[in-house]
């Protein structure tokens, strides 16, 4: 069974468009997908990226383009400018890890709703009223919010040291450990696609 590695940020754009193309490719293959997330702004410290805060505007500019660009052609509902941007992404994270160790739920619902709650309804992520409800309408126990909190840290730090090791230097990113291949972006998808068929 083939096995795909998703590193990815709570509060990249780029995660909240790829929605649950990744889940549907998975299926489609029989593959089995472990969810990475982590600390997207250490990630860009250190592997040469910088942060959007100190970016060039012509950069910025250039990324409101296409993120319309993609919402558009996606049909994704979209708020370009979220009233708490960027927020902590920590919380979320760690309930996504401890949802993930529990299982019994969805947990591309759990991912998407998250990222939907940040882009398309403008609500801060960082909340334990906002988690709880992602975990519980995927199938988890809300109290994943408070219980969680340690075995995400930790694991949130590894996420954090495996990317840097794999050759992760941004998000979303695609690993298929079957052939290490790598895919940054959500507009990548098709070729992991194309990389699962092949195998």
């Amino acid at each position: 069974m083939a096995q795909i590695d998703y590193f990815f940020s709570v509060f990249s754009p780029w995660t909240y468009l790829a929605g649950n193309r990744l889940e549907e490719i998975a299926a489609k293959h029989g593959a089995t997908i472990t969810y990475k997330p982590l600390d997207l702004m250490a990630l860009f410290d250190r592997t040469g990226g910088t942060r959007p805060a100190v970016r060039h505007p012509n950069r910025m500019a250039y990324r409101m383009q296409e993120l319309k660009r993609w919402a558009a052609h996606l049909g994704a509902e979209m708020n370009f400018t979220p009233t708490i941007y960027p927020p902590n992404p920590a919380p979320a994270s760690y309930a996504i890890i401890a949802a993930q160790k529990a299982g019994g739920g969805d947990i591309g619902g759990l991912v998407q709703a998250i990222t939907r709650a940040l882009w398309a309804e403008d609500r801060d992520i960082a909340s334990d009223e906002v988690i709880r409800a992602a975990l519980e309408a995927n199938g988890f126990d809300g109290n994943l919010v408070l219980t969680g909190l340690f075995d995400g840290a930790i694991a949130y730090e590894k996420n954090l040291d495996e990317a840097a090791e794999r050759g992760v230097f941004g998000a979303p990113f695609y690993i298929l450990r079957d052939t290490d291949e790598r895919f940054w972006g959500q507009d990548r998808l098709e070729f992991l696609d194309r990389a699962l068929e092949a195998l």
